[in-house]
């Protein structure tokens, strides 16, 4: 039972802090930053190169799709819930990827 409870919850991605996660998105080829946050909060400011797609828009699922699966990809939001959403549906999708924790703001030198 309590195996069952602890697959339910365990996610499929790997979520890195600030320092681990900016160091192997830098030593990564073919690594692509992707910003899930709202277009308004992309606009107010993201981490230099990252793409937006918002997690919330409609078409998500059909964007990321669209991605090129030979890439990794380094996903992040305000606070870590909305990328770690984001990652969940990639992974499910055929993606590798990463997650930020904590959000931009984790993001060294931010």
């Amino acid at each position: 039972m309590f195996n069952f409870l602890k697959n339910l919850f365990k996610s499929n991605y790997t979520s890195l802090s600030g320092n681990s996660y900016k160091e192997l998105y830098k030593n990564t080829p073919q690594a692509v930053l992707l910003d899930v946050r709202t277009a308004a909060e992309y606009k107010r400011g993201s981490i230099k190169g990252a793409k937006n797609i918002n997690l919330h828009d409609p078409a998500f699922q059909q964007k990321i799709e669209q991605l090129d699966k030979t890439k990794t990809y380094f996903i992040f939001c305000a606070a870590g819930a909305r990328s770690g959403s984001a990652c969940n549906r990639m992974v499910a999708a055929g993606y590798q990827v990463y997650n930020l924790s904590g959000g931009i703001n984790s993001w060294p030198n931010h």
